[in-house]
């Protein structure tokens, strides 16, 4: 007997080559058995005219088919299939097969050629180590017996444990199946799930539905669960996810995709484990939230019996009062487990008050703060890509204000990470607009920011809803026709001044009823300052009240602008409500009264939390012993004759003259003679103001009721709501219900109601409000936010629609877009600059990254894209969406596949690939198509795996990366979440594999043994993730042993483990290319 090292030229494969000849036979004993071991061998053991395999357990042999750790520059040449059907012809035509119960101890080798036998013992199993092909252990040890009695003794061994074993004649058949299994072509749906299965399998139970929605609670019984789509129950699942790791969660779905009803399920599930909620919301959805909650016919989730508290935002800065039939003086603050923000970015930190909290505060301190531990889920369309700081705010509800909350979870500090991001973000900004590209942005935002939102955010796109999860049950969301822009003048008969003279003279106007301080005097200015200033940045500096009061009246002018633009009956209400304060206030001056307050402000209708801290205050109170009264009165005067002048002038323009109006008749008219969709008569029309939209009812309903034999009604969220419906109730709902009857679910005992088909309405109902049996909205005026534009659009754009065609029409003022916003800004002038004074350290950084709703140039563009398209609200922004950042959809995807499938998966061998055909480019969705080539799921191993590319990676060790068939990078790994998105469209739904491609494939490759071209794409792969600097160790990626990467260095595929592939091919007739 002889020991051999089994490396250098002592191996067991030499001994093979020497011994094994024509027609000899050998006995293998092995407890594996690996394809790659074969291909070293294949040649010699053909030779061979007999071969007795006495292997291990069944089962316990899959594991080795394609080798271990030391095997992968053989698994990276991408042949395993080829080999696994190669080894198993093999054994069909000339292997006898028996299986130990246990595995063998050792491995046993007899070669018998003629008279002369040899044998190896030891450490030489049937693997690439065992052969000596590839480095084995150190403790290894292999004797080599060259004299044929030694070698005698073991082939008797060997055929005493051969002969033990009840002959089997099926276990060879089983083995060659086993082998042809695991070189068969793979169903994609399959490979999709093994990728998402060696990505997130480290997180463990945190995937499981089950574990993450207790059945027991009975929510999946319910009739919000049971209305819920496919990818709102994946939300739903998420988001309780998140709410029970981490105390927190922001749901930002789309415009139109239904979040109000995701947020109702959670509700539910948390109502059913006993737990008391809050919802607070805008005060103009509450009437949308409380009707869920009611014993009312029109509730469709009454049987559901919900029973939350409902709150508006403005609630939280009151100590008292009734708000609904809540006393607020007697409310437990404390006591709820769960609160339900809609609306959230409408909380952000406000400077701090000298003598009250802020909404902020009130909400932090009493509700989140204090009692029972409270969860928090909020729910927003707006994606935060631009206003950073504004996140900021909303997760420290979630970690009540602890900055270092999340530091479990990889994330040191969440202001760091925000202000980062919030860096790169900035100096995306700065680019070129060539380069200013969102995949540029992903690459620049850094992981840490990328995890963050992972964690915290359910977010979806319509895009991504439409690819990804496919329209067989949510239906297809309508066509979206172009846009029809009308630009109307004010007077038919031509007499109204133009409007940049009004304009000019609006930016006359001092308004001075509204600005007190402005005239106190010099020597009495530091004493108002100090009764009426507000502290900012911790009380370093002081916002002055009298700043305040100027950002205030750049206010007001914009509102006087919006209001001539939106009609001249809502332009004159307004100038007559502020000729009245004037006169008022003159009237005291005259009289000598002892002091004055500062003049209320009650018409202003623009509904953004960035001018709320300028119209909620302290109530300025002045002596007029402390004002120049002489100059106060000089300034009333001249407002008071020029506001007589502008009313005078609005009044004459009577509604037979106003041009504004006759033309959106013309538009009512064709719509009812040549309808967008057949039969549907119904039209929703937004205005701004109530005023606008009292005056439209006044005027519209009586002329459609009689022309058109429309039914029309007007809902503003303040005053009365009418309708020409004889016998219906004016609330809400019930309008809305004869509105969109259909979507609304409303009962059919209740349609003798009859319908509506004209609804003029505010933007009381421009979010959160299902009315998709409509099919045609025109914006009467374009709201200063042109987000606001697109929220009043997703209450027709939604799933469910039965509209193969929707229209919207916008009507402008009539003049070029730029003069327009040139006219704006004048009239706005320094109220940017105050507004961030005002709001303190908080919304610095947002200034510093362009306020871009108050950005003229970003306006700029977003009302053109306006005028020329209707687009999403993702689009709005140039960056990037939420949903391009957040991977918790594969997540749920894999969790609910593991719960029956986890054994097959954890059974499929690494490097297993699946080929499907591209598909088709569909140019009607903005699809630009899946480009051919290979997405590779890349694991790195050894020191490799130790250090990341890029720090805070969420998927390290993993890359996923996608290489076109030209060998470029289509999708880098730094947009994971495109990859899989890629995957996901690929495979979802396709459970057998792609019959027509596998054969393209294995026509083309030979089965799988012609790989070089994916090699060299897989070669790519690994270059685009190590870095450009180490291109050069890629050169010797498929010489098993060597390569050419110093210590240290990432040394190519030696480095990296190929989980799994997906090769995507051309589509058969070009149309994917």
């Amino acid at each position: 007997m002889k020991l051999i090292r089994n490396s250098g030229n002592e191996r067991v494969i030499d001994r093979l080559r020497e011994w094994l000849a024509q027609g000899a036979s050998i006995d293998l004993m092995s407890p594996t058995f690996s394809v790659h071991a074969f291909a070293e061998v294949r040649e010699l053991i053909e030779k061979a005219k007999r071969c007795r395999l006495l292997l291990g357990e069944e089962t316990a042999l899959v594991g080795s088919l394609f080798g271990g750790p030391a095997d992968i520059a053989f698994r990276g040449q991408l042949q395993g299939r080829w080999l696994a059907k190669l080894a198993g012809d093999w054994i069909r035509r000339r292997a006898d097969v028996r299986h130990a119960a246990a595995a063998p101890p050792q491995s046993l080798i007899v070669v018998q050629a003629a008279e002369r036998r040899r044998a190896l013992l030891g450490t030489c199993s049937f693997t690439t180590e065992g052969l000596g092909i590839t480095p084995g252990g150190q403790l290894g040890l292999v004797q080599a017996s060259d004299a044929d009695d030694e070698a005698a003794v073991f082939a008797d061994w060997f055929r005493a444990n051969w002969d033990g074993l009840k002959p089997d004649p099926t276990a060879k058949d089983r083995l060659a199946a086993l082998l042809e299994e695991a070189g068969s072509q793979r169903p994609p749906s399959l490979l999709y799930f093994q990728i998402l299965f060696q990505l997130f399998k480290d997180l463990g139970d945190e995937l499981d539905e089950e574990r993450i929605i207790k059945s027991a609670t009975g929510i999946r019984n319910t009739i919000v669960w049971k209305k819920l789509f496919r990818f709102q129950r994946d939300g739903v699942v998420g988001a309780i996810d998140k709410l029970e790791r981490i105390g927190g969660c922001i749901i930002a779905d789309s415009v139109g995709l239904g979040k109000t009803f995701e947020a109702l399920a959670v509700i539910k599930y948390y109502e059913l484990r006993n737990d008391r909620v809050l919802v607070l919301c805008p005060k103009r959805l509450r009437d949308n939230w409380t009707l869920y909650k009611a014993n009312d016919r029109r509730n469709i989730l009454a049987a559901d019996r919900l029973n939350y508290d409902v709150l508006n935002h403005t609630d939280l800065s009151r100590d008292g009062g009734l708000s609904g039939d809540i006393d607020l003086s007697h409310v437990n603050w404390g006591n709820y487990d769960l609160v339900v923000i809609d609306e959230s970015h409408n909380f952000r930190n406000k400077a701090t008050h000298k003598e009250r909290d802020t909404r902020y505060d009130h909400l932090m301190k009493r509700v989140i703060k204090a009692g029972v531990k409270t969860k928090v889920l909020m729910l927003s369309a707006t994606p935060v890509n631009n206003r950073l700081a504004d996140l900021k705010n909303q997760i420290a509800f979630m970690t009540e204000g602890n900055d270092l909350a999340l530091i479990g979870y990889g994330i040191p500090s969440i202001e760091a990470t925000i202000r980062k991001a919030q860096a790169q973000f900035n100096r995306w900004l700065d680019l070129p607009e060539a380069e200013r590209r969102p995949a540029r942005l992903m690459d620049m935002l850094g992981f840490d920011y990328f995890k963050l939102l992972d964690m915290l955010t359910i977010a979806r796109s319509r895009k991504h809803v439409q690819r990804y999860y496919g329209t067989a049950e949510t239906g297809q969301f309508p066509e979206r026709l172009r846009p029809f822009n009308i630009k109307a003048d004010v007077d038919l008969a031509g007499e109204f001044r133009p409007i940049r003279e009004i304009n000019n003279e609006i930016r006359r106007l001092t308004l001075g009823s509204y600005a007190p301080l402005r005239y106190v005097l010099a020597h009495k200015q530091a004493a108002y300052d100090e009764k009426y200033s507000t502290k900012i940045r911790g009380g370093q500096s002081f916002f002055r009240q009298v700043d305040r009061e100027e950002s205030l009246i750049h206010l007001l002018r914009v509102n006087i602008l919006k209001r001539m633009e939106s009609s001249v009956a809502s332009f004159a209400l307004t100038i007559k409500r502020q000729l009245a304060d004037v006169e008022a206030l003159l009237s005291k001056i005259d009289a000598h009264e002892e002091s004055v307050e500062e003049t209320t402000i009650d018409d202003i209708d623009v509904d953004d939390p960035a001018f709320e801290a300028l119209l909620v205050g302290r109530k300025v109170k002045v002596l007029l012993q402390d004002v120049d009264r002489v100059r106060w009165r000089q300034d009333l005067v001249e407002d008071r004759n020029r506001l007589a002048t502008l009313l005078s002038a609005a009044r004459s323009v009577t509604a037979d003259r106003d041009a504004k109006l006759e033309a959106l008749k013309q538009v009512i008219a064709k719509k009812a003679h040549e309808p967008v969709n057949a039969g549907n008569r119904k039209l929703l029309l937004f205005t701004a103001f109530a005023d606008t939209a009292d005056y439209l009812y006044r005027e519209l309903a009586p002329w459609a009721k009689k022309t058109l034999g429309f039914n029309a009604a007007v809902v503003t969220g303040s005053g009365a709501n009418k309708t020409t419906l004889p016998g219906l109730r004016s609330d809400m709902s019930t309008i809305l219900s004869a509105f969109s009857p259909r979507s609304k679910e409303r009962p059919a005992e209740l349609a003798a109601e009859g319908e509506i088909d004209l609804l003029i309405a505010t933007d009381c109902i421009s979010e959160g409000q299902n009315l998709q049996d409509c099919d045609f909205l025109i914006n009467y005026d374009i709201h200063w936010n042109p987000v606001r534009i697109i929220q009043r659009f997703g209450r027709i754009d939604r799933i469910g629609s039965q509209n193969a065609q929707i229209q919207l029409v916008n009507f402008w003022p009539n003049m070029e877009l730029d003069e327009y916003l040139d006219l704006e800004s004048r009239v706005s002038g320094r109220m940017v600059l105050l507004d961030v004074s005002a709001t303190g350290e908080e919304n610095v950084i947002e200034f510093q990254a362009g306020n871009q709703m108050n950005d003229l140039e970003y306006r700029r563009a977003q009302l053109q894209k306006l005028q020329d398209a209707v687009i999403d609200l993702e689009d709005l922004s140039s960056g990037v969406s939420i949903a391009d950042l957040t991977l918790n959809d594969f997540r749920i995807d894999l969790s609910g596949y593991l719960r029956e499938n986890k054994e097959r998966l954890e059974a499929l061998p690494l490097g297993a690939y699946a080929v499907t055909s591209a598909p088709r480019i569909n140019a009607a969705n903005g699809d630009g198509g899946i480009q051919p080539g290979v997405i590779f799921c890349l694991r790195a191993v050894g020191d490799a795996a130790l250090k990341s590319p890029e720090p805070g990676y969420p998927l390290s060790p993993h890359y996923v990366v996608h290489v076109g068939d030209d060998g470029e990078i289509r999708l880098p790994y730094t947009q994971a979440k495109q990859v899989l998105d890629c995957l996901k469209k690929l495979s979802l739904g396709r459970d057998l594999p792609d019959a027509e491609a596998c054969a393209r494939f294995d026509k083309a490759t030979r089965f799988g043994r012609d790989m070089g071209p994916y090699q060299k794409l897989l070669a790519r792969a690994v270059a685009s993730v190590v870095g450009k600097k180490e291109e050069r160790a890629v050169a010797s990626l498929f010489s098993p042993g060597g390569t050419h990467a110093m210590k240290g260095e990432f040394a190519g595929i030696n480095d990296f483990e190929v989980v799994a592939f997906f090769v995507v091919l051309p589509d058969t007739e070009g149309a994917a290319a």
